[in-house]
């Protein structure tokens, strides 16, 4: 059996639920957004745990399911330019000293995990070599705030202050935490496939890019 949450084009049994249909409430580029706990009278205090629910389904994934490249492609790219990977695969309106943020889908084999962490992973290999390629995040503790800036629709000047934007960014590991990853196995992953669309900021190229998933699912035991 798999565990399925969300595919366009591949229909695999369903161990996990769907994640959650979320009606759009609010516009990003649009809103006012207060600073955390405060309250003119006027406007609901900031809110980013609602925020991210608001725009999830209806805007996040499939922006994320359009703008994603294969990882291979992505990857391969990013090493060679990261200008020209960030213009098709990343987002053209993040900050000037930001590192480019890349949406990619990631199809391969679970080769090794750490699941007794609470940031918990799993190494994937993406061309069939048996190495890893790309390190999964799986929650429930996440690092980094890749899922927030790999989407142009969200621009840091739409927010009061630093700390709401970071709370934003934090938000969306969150809500993904909660829909999408704490339904996955977390038992005998290695040698099972897995597929995920999700978003990975440029590093030194010395670690293994770490990829935060919007989506994802894994395949049954080998």
């Amino acid at each position: 059996m798999l565990n399925k949450l969300t595919w366009p084009t591949v229909a695999w049994p369903i161990l996990a639920a769907p994640m959650f249909a979320v009606t759009v409430g609010i516009s990003l580029t649009a809103c006012k957004i207060l600073p955390t706990g405060e309250n003119d009278g006027k406007a609901p205090a900031f809110n980013a745990d609602k925020m991210v629910g608001d725009i999830w389904a209806a805007k996040v994934v499939p922006y994320l399911q359009q703008k994603a490249g294969p990882f291979p492609e992505v990857h391969a790219l990013a090493k060679a330019d990261p200008a020209a990977a960030g213009a098709k695969y990343g987002n053209p309106k993040k900050q000037a000293n930001s590192p480019w943020t890349f949406a990619v889908r990631l199809e391969g084999k679970v080769v090794t995990t750490n699941t007794q962490s609470r940031a918990a992973t799993m190494d994937v290999d993406a061309d069939g070599d048996g190495k890893a390629d790309a390190r999964v995040q799986i929650g429930p503790a996440m690092r980094g705030t890749a899922l927030r800036d790999s989407l142009d629709f969200i621009q840091f000047n739409d927010f009061t202050n630093q700390i709401d934007f970071a709370q934003f960014g934090k938000a969306f590991n969150i809500y993904a935490d909660r829909t999408v990853l704490s339904k996955l196995p977390r038992e005998a992953l290695e040698g099972r496939s897995v597929r995920v669309v999700g978003a990975y900021a440029m590093g030194s190229g010395q670690d293994l890019p770490l990829v935060t998933p919007a989506e994802a699912e894994i395949g049954p035991k080998p």
